[in-house]
């Protein structure tokens, strides 16, 4: 496994980590023994980063990821948690020293730790990066020991260029994908120019780009690739990113002849998304031991060449950007 500099923040991770949000809930069914012997599985394969939430099943990712480390023991990954989806309705107002204190010693208690290593806001609404007192708030916490760095978790690309002007953001956690290439322009230069770490989440397009979903494909009730296909819960971007279902599957079509000898397509999707040299860490999720390690495995596959990278631009911009790039 592969290390990338985590921006500003001295340290370094696995460039490939683990999304906690399957293992927390809105994927479908995960027991418990599933997730904790996926988390062993991803750290065993060398991931050196886990992505969560408070909210991720009310609390129930980071408790599971407090657990897989008391069964360790040893040298802790870097832990990433959100904060701030927990409110009713989002709000500038609702980013109070007191509800981030509330948020924040929260997950100090599920996560069983002293001090958070990064936590981000969890995709506020855009108004919020244009109030400076919300970051003033995040670096006092920052000065208290309560956490080691703040970031945060954006929809849009303008967000993203918003947040990196606060010197505190030490990272973007961001959509990026074959099916999602907006950030890889403006965006990607000015986080390498600040020194900004990028988090690549939903990399595989909430499974589409696995090659394995067809129009038929039944998703469970607890599935938000059922319950949120035109963005009922939360924005739309986050399923499928943002593209139509029907329209994804035909674009899948045009990328599978590109993938060659045993790699499958979810390792191409990811190794894609390393060609970009801003991003820090890939965060695909993993509901059980075998996803964990295959993902991990992406990070061995050799180089994509220009070609290929120019031919799944070609069906990125025939196919998909029509319905995404200038939204997100």
């Amino acid at each position: 496994m592969h290390s990338r500099k985590f921006g500003r923040s001295g340290r370094s991770v696995s460039e490939i980590g683990f999304g906690a949000w399957a293992i927390g809930a809105a994927w479908g069914e995960v027991n418990d023994d599933d997730a904790v012997a996926a988390l062993h599985a991803g750290l065993d394969a060398g991931v050196s980063f886990l992505d969560t939430a408070d909210v991720y099943g009310d609390g129930r990712s980071e408790k599971l990821i407090a657990r897989v480390m008391k069964e360790r023991g040893g040298a802790r990954p870097f832990i990433a948690t959100k904060a701030g989806r927990r409110l009713p309705k989002q709000s500038v107002e609702g980013y109070s020293v007191e509800n981030l204190n509330s948020w924040i010693d929260r997950s100090l208690t599920y996560l069983e730790t002293d001090t958070l290593d990064l936590v981000q806001l969890h995709c506020p609404s855009t108004d919020l990066y244009y109030h400076p007192e919300v970051f003033e708030r995040l670096d006092k916490l920052t000065e208290q020991g309560k956490i080691r760095n703040y970031g945060v978790s954006v929809e849009r690309v303008e967000e993203a260029l918003k947040a990196m002007q606060y010197p505190g953001v030490v990272s973007v956690q961001i959509i990026f994908n074959a099916f999602r290439q907006r950030p890889a322009e403006l965006f990607f230069d000015q986080a390498k120019k600040n020194d900004v770490a990028v988090i690549a989440r939903v990399p595989l397009a909430s499974g589409l780009l696995s090659g394995k979903f067809r129009a038929d494909t039944k998703f469970e009730t607890t599935d938000h690739r059922l319950f949120n296909r035109n963005g009922e819960a939360f924005d739309v971007g986050e399923t499928f990113s943002g593209v139509p279902y029907e329209v994804g599957l035909a674009a899948v079509e045009k990328v599978r002849p590109l993938v060659s000898g045993d790699t499958t397509m979810a390792k191409f999707a990811l190794r894609w998304i390393l060609m970009f040299d801003a991003v820090t860490v890939v965060i695909p999720g993993a509901r059980n031991p075998a996803q964990a390690v295959s993902n991990a495995e992406a990070a061995e596959l050799a180089p994509l060449s220009s070609e290929l990278m120019a031919k799944v631009r070609a069906v990125y911009d025939e196919n998909i950007k029509p319905y995404v790039h200038q939204r997100w």
